[in-house]
């Protein structure tokens, strides 16, 4: 057996998409849209009835575990294409049925649909369990979520114009001649999904598939395979019976017309046209799992938006799409999750005949049981009426209340079931609560279509700013871009983002690569992101790193992230280092860290230092050791903007301050008043005078260090014809804050 190639499966994709849509012609206008509802309904069938009618195509998925080997016999493609064409061909023969209602009246009728529909099913029973083990074969698995939002796109784009046009029938036509036109038109439509089927590769007969040993014990022994059989079972039966019987509901109860009733699928297909995309991008990257549960917490709110919808209103046709088109986003997530994780995760290649085959034949069982017992429901509460509180009480108010606790149940069940990413469903949610997730989606179509490198980087800044961690493997990608400014670029935008275990990751990577403009800027980066993740990395590239910038910026991160373990290492290489930019960039990080035992290496390198912005930075340092930095900074700005002005109120504040405090005696208070006032004369020699004269009887400071710093600056200070601004700052800091 020869298996395709990826590039001849791709090329077959578009022949899937074309079978799908214009196979959704043919369900709409036929047997699974609300058209053939309401035909079962015309004919006056009862609500037993017709949910005995709707269950026979999922029942007939019972024959699926006896006709698998048949089809892998014969091959996958072969049968599903001769049983595709067969329910097609079958379904012909609902065009006879007024010709029965008319010659042996409604209960012939009846069992006339009934019989053809057996038979459809019969044919679609065997066809669908070919499908599944084909489907798994000729869709990549890469690609396989992808896959599914696309032919999902096509579907609902078809099934929003085939409902549209069935209501148009519905509405302008009487008896049953509207019905027929659309069953014409549908089987037209049902043939040319069978030829365009046959384009698809894959499928050749496995004859040592179909002959080897069957075990379906074992596939049941699977506790991730039971799980998932549970979980669809809770699902299907919440809502199933809703689905099938809704149309109904908005006629009888909230008082739309036919055609009404059947435009409420446009804001169903609406919805899973708008949302396709979205949700198969959502399952490649993120897993199956939290899609598919995301989805399913979407199900458990609609029966009680449903049950909410006014009823007998002439407006109630729009809150009823609304509803209908969230029913299509959450039916959608739900779908192409399951879809996924069963393909992906679930099922076993070498044994998919058995699990598909199980599979099959479960959903049947299930979703042709929940019709059978909501038809029969709703005929046995056809009495029930009332109202508790804004809830009005009705027959279909048990099948509301399954509804919603059901979906609940398989939540539970599925949460425990295996994976496919590292990804939770709160992971999952939260990627779309943090930052704008539509300006985020924008930003990740332009940054895969930009024209060029300039556009590229606008795209990848935008995605920074926007700090979504939608666009957390976009920025990864921008990271291993062969252009620099598109890197570089994209670390700035990760220094604007969230902490991310991956974005960590990926910078350490660059921090360690071979480019030092890269490295450095990955190691500003690491500290800015505050993750204590990245300590280790810095540390290393502290100690390893050949480009001294890169060990410079590493240092100043490590004291970003307040590594305490750093200091013995920053205080040895601060006493030894003689280049001064590393110095410095030591110095800062001590300062970060509080290291007061490096006040006196910080006091000497303050003196050695020539710069003044050097200078500044290492005094801030420095006063860090002992007290906020928001001061300093606060008090050198009022120095550089007005230095007299500015030092005479720092001075005057602190002889406040001391006096206060009781630490300082009337004549040194008097001494500082005349401080402030000289320096606010513009006598700035004459006031730093007075300053060390009046600080001169003040007892030690409190703060560890302090006292060295006052030494070290009132010594400084003293022998200065023009007081540097970095020693008079730090000596008013440090006597006020120590």
């Amino acid at each position: 057996m020869r298996t395709p190639t990826t590039v001849e499966k791709l090329r077959g994709l578009p022949w899937s998409y074309a079978t799908n849509a214009a196979n959704t012609v043919f369900s709409q206008f036929v047997y699974m849209g609300s058209v053939f509802v309401l035909f079962l309904d015309h004919l006056g069938l009862s609500k037993t009835e017709i949910g005995f009618v709707l269950a026979l195509t999922p029942l007939a998925a019972l024959i699926a575990p006896f006709v698998a080997p048949y089809t892998a016999r014969i091959g996958y493609k072969r049968a599903f294409v001769l049983y595709y064409g067969g329910r097609k061909a079958v379904t012909v023969l609902l065009l006879l049925t007024p010709v029965i209602l008319s010659a042996y009246g409604g209960r012939t009728a009846f069992w006339f649909v009934a019989g053809v529909t057996a038979l459809f099913s019969l044919s679609r029973a065997v066809e669908e369990t070919a499908y599944y083990p084909w489907l798994q074969e000729f869709v990549p698995n890469s690609v396989r979520g992808k896959y599914s939002a696309t032919s999902n796109i096509f579907t609902a784009f078809t099934g929003f114009v085939s409902v549209w046009i069935a209501g148009l029938v519905i509405g302008h036509t009487a008896g049953l001649n509207g019905f027929m036109l659309l069953f014409a038109a549908g089987i037209v439509a049902g043939f040319v999904s069978v030829w365009a089927c046959t384009f698809i590769p894959g499928g050749a007969p496995n004859p040592s598939e179909a002959a080897g040993e069957r075990n379906l014990w074992a596939a049941l022994r699977d506790a991730d395979f039971r799980r998932y059989l549970l979980g669809l079972a809770l699902i299907t039966l919440g809502t199933v019976p809703l689905a099938s019987f809704l149309p109904l509901y908005l006629r009888d109860l909230v008082g739309l017309d036919s055609s009404a009733v059947v435009f409420i699928q446009m804001g169903t297909l609406l919805g899973t046209l708008s949302s396709s995309y979205l949700w198969g991008w959502a399952a490649d990257r993120y897993g199956s799992k939290p899609v598919m549960l995301t989805g399913a917490a979407m199900l458990v709110a609609q029966p009680i938006l449903w049950w909410l919808l006014p009823r007998q209103m002439v407006w109630s046709l729009y809150p009823a799409l609304g509803v209908a088109f969230l029913q299509g986003v959450g039916n959608l997530g739900w779908g192409i999750g399951a879809a996924r994780l069963l393909f992906v995760t679930i099922v076993p290649t070498e044994k998919k005949m058995d699990y598909l085959a199980l599979y099959f034949f479960w959903a049947g069982v299930t979703s042709g049981g929940s019709q059978l017992l909501g038809g029969r429901v709703l005929d046995l509460t056809k009495s029930i009426a009332g109202q508790w509180g804004p809830l009005m009480l009705d027959p279909y108010t048990p099948i509301f209340l399954v509804s919603l606790l059901m979906p609940l149940g398989s939540i539970l069940l599925l949460r425990a079931i295996r994976g496919d990413s590292p990804f939770s469903t709160s992971q999952f949610a939260g990627l779309f609560l943090r930052g704008n997730p539509f300006l985020a989606m924008g930003s990740l179509v332009r940054f895969h279509w930009a024209r060029d490198e300039e556009d590229t980087v606008a795209v990848t800044e935008r995605m920074g700013t926007i700090r979504s961690r939608l666009a957390v493997d976009e920025l990864l990608e921008g990271l291993a871009d062969p252009r620099f400014n598109v890197r570089f670029e994209a670390i700035l935008a990760i220094a604007r983002m969230p902490a991310d275990e991956r974005l960590i990751a990926g910078l350490v990577k660059t921090l360690e690569g071979r480019t030092p403009a890269l490295s450095v800027l990955a190691a500003w980066a690491l500290g800015r992101l505050g993750d204590e993740h990245a300590h280790a990395a810095l540390r290393t590239a502290l100690d390893a790193s050949s480009y001294r910038s890169v060990q410079a910026h590493s240092a100043r991160s490590l004291g970003t992230l307040g590594d305490r373990s750093a200091v013995p290492v920053l205080l040895e290489r601060l006493t030894h280092e003689e280049d001064e930019g590393l110095q410095v960039a030591y110095a800062s990080a001590l300062g970060k860290l509080g290291a007061v035992e490096a006040t006196g290496p910080l006091l000497g390198l303050l003196g050695r230092c020539e710069d003044e912005m050097t200078r500044l930075e290492v005094a801030l340092a420095l006063a860090r050791l002992v007290g906020d930095e928001r001061h300093f900074i606060q008090l050198l700005r009022r120095l550089r903007t007005e230095p007299d002005t500015g030092a005479a109120q720092a001075v005057s504040g602190l002889a406040r301050h001391l006096a206060e405090e009781g630490g300082i005696s009337a004549e040194a208070q008097a001494t500082l008043l005349l401080s402030a006032e000289a320096f606010a004369q513009n006598r700035m020699e004459a006031g730093v005078e007075q300053l060390l004269a009046g600080i001169a009887s003040l007892p030690p400071l409190a703060e560890a260090g302090a006292d060295d710093i006052r030494r070290v600056c009132v010594a400084r200070l003293a022998v200065s014809p023009e007081p540097p601004i970095d020693y008079l700052l730090l000596l008013l800091f440090v006597l006020r804050a120590g």
